[in-house]
């Protein structure tokens, strides 16, 4: 199993050139290019939220609890009908961090087991689902731009477990006891199986319809009606002859 020092090296990196390549090759500006990077670099560090270590942790639900409310700081104002002032805010915010910061690592602690559910396939799109849905009233393509930087990260992380499970004896292979349990499916908890898919499949469905409200959206933006063009009058050529009275 890679350390946790060697996941945020390798997600940092991929969030670096993730973040360069949107602002070069695909013309996203600065802020977004520079926020899927970081989010990319962030992802690979997610799988460790069900480690025993506190030192990840930590530092995982230091870093969660500061940039989350601020991701969803509007769309939460919104559904509980508070003012856009600053005070409002500031209280939203203090409430976020609270609630992330320690209810949120009791509660993973409490129920996550290392190496369970928060490693595998289904949770990486789980992590990218929030993240879509968290910039729903972003433009499509900075939707899915920050969606899959996260996923990437967090797929990173678990590649790098799997190679890690790789042992090389010379030329012989030997794999150790973790080998399969970052990139699965389904993990020994079934419980544990029923909750996560039925998290997937109800974001699923959120960002599904997401997707349908903005291709019609769209659709409408594209849809013009046409546009009735009156004659102009026609002016001699010669003004000189005209006489105003």
């Amino acid at each position: 199993m890679a350390a946790f020092r060697e996941h945020v090296t390798v997600s940092s990196l991929l969030g670096v050139g993730y973040g360069v390549t949107a602002w070069v090759a695909y013309g996203f500006t600065p802020i977004e290019s520079t926020l899927a990077g970081f989010l990319t670099a962030f992802g690979g560090m997610l799988p460790d939220l069900d480690s025993k270590t506190s030192r990840p942790v930590r530092e995982l639900f230091g870093i969660l609890a500061a940039v989350g409310p601020l991701l969803v700081l509007g769309e939460t104002l919104k559904a509980l009908h508070l003012p856009p002032t600053r005070e409002a805010g500031a209280l939203t915010f203090i409430a976020l961090y609270l609630l992330i910061r320690y209810g949120g690592s009791w509660l993973i602690g409490h129920v996550a087991t290392h190496r369970g559910m928060f490693h595998s396939i289904p949770a990486a799109l789980i992590t990218g689902q929030i993240a879509f849905l968290a910039h729903c009233d972003s433009p499509i393509p900075t939707k899915w731009l920050i969606a899959l930087g996260i996923m990437i990260g967090f797929f990173s992380h678990l590649i790098l477990d799997e190679a890690y499970s790789v042992q090389w004896t010379g030329v012989r292979v030997r794999l150790k006891k973790s080998a399969g349990t970052a990139l699965k499916l389904i993990g020994k908890d079934h419980g544990a199986n029923i909750v996560t898919y039925g998290i997937l499949i109800t974001l699923s469905y959120a960002v599904a319809g997401n997707i349908i409200l903005d291709l019609e959206s769209s659709k409408k933006t594209v849809e013009m009606e046409p546009v009735e063009l009156h004659e102009t009058a026609e002016f001699p050529d010669d003004l000189s002859e005209s006489v105003i009275r």
